[in-house]
């Protein structure tokens, strides 16, 4: 049985009051969770999240670059993430796609370095309003899965975990029902099927988009949802912590 994941994207939020107020109870609740929980702070929090997180609270970085070092200023690599002893990183969210016009090109690089690096890369994929409205949702997401995919071993697949994200349902309030977000995952889980089965039923896939307290427990019941990305419901610890619950 693949198990579940719950990981926090505070994207750029976030404050040492905030750190000092709400880790040390994230810490306990993973400690007694069944679930994996997962939180990703800004870079400038990484260190500090990391020190007060203790064994059992998983922490990722937002990003990283596809370099191992170099004349890059502003940036950070995947081997000095891992040299920090974090665990996990976002490649592909949405807002790096469209914000800051990465391609698929450079996610799968991204995604090799941190794998390299001995991570566990975090792929988001997911289409906006309107792919969907035009009927190209599984175009657009089995694509953007297959462009990096296909640069991997299947030895990398143990360290890789996919998380469909609909651009059209991020920050907005808009929540994929349980049987739209299902169907996308049934349809990721059979793509990477064709590559290898066993590799396929292995992997987890977690949903993103506006998950909250109230409707966390219907997405992860579904059989191909293997928990969640939570933008803005994981700065606040009572609903964060209910939607962590709602994975057990």
């Amino acid at each position: 049985m693949r198990k579940q994941i719950v990981a926090g994207n505070w994207k750029m939020n976030g404050s040492n009051e905030l750190l000092n107020s709400f880790v040390p109870a994230l810490a306990e609740e993973a400690k007694q969770s069944q679930a994996e929980i997962l939180v990703c702070p800004p870079a400038l929090f990484l260190g500090d999240m990391r020190r007060l997180a203790g064994e059992y609270l998983l922490v990722g970085a937002q990003n990283c670059h596809e370099a191992v070092s170099g004349a890059f200023t502003g940036e950070i690599s995947a081997d000095m993430l891992a040299d920090m002893q974090l665990s996990h990183v976002l490649v592909g969210h949405s807002e790096r796609r469209a914000i800051y016009g990465e391609t698929d090109a450079l996610i799968a690089a991204k995604t090799k370095a941190a794998l390299n690096a001995g991570l566990t890369a975090v792929l988001c994929v997911g289409e906006t309003l309107e792919e969907r409205e035009a009927g190209r949702t599984l175009d657009v997401v089995l694509g953007q899965v297959s462009a990096v995919v296909e640069q991997l071993t299947l030895a990398d697949w143990a360290n890789l975990v996919v998380a469909y994200e609909p651009v059209w349902a991020i920050g907005t309030g808009k929540t994929a029902s349980s049987e739209q977000a299902q169907d996308v995952h049934q349809a990721i889980r059979a793509a990477l099927a064709e590559y290898s089965p066993e590799h396929a039923d292995a992997m987890r896939i977690l949903y993103g988009g506006s998950v909250k307290a109230d409707n966390a427990a219907e997405l992860f019941a579904c059989p191909d949802i293997d928990g969640g990305l939570v933008g803005g419901a994981s700065l606040n610890s009572d609903e964060f912590i209910s939607i962590c619950r709602s994975a057990n």
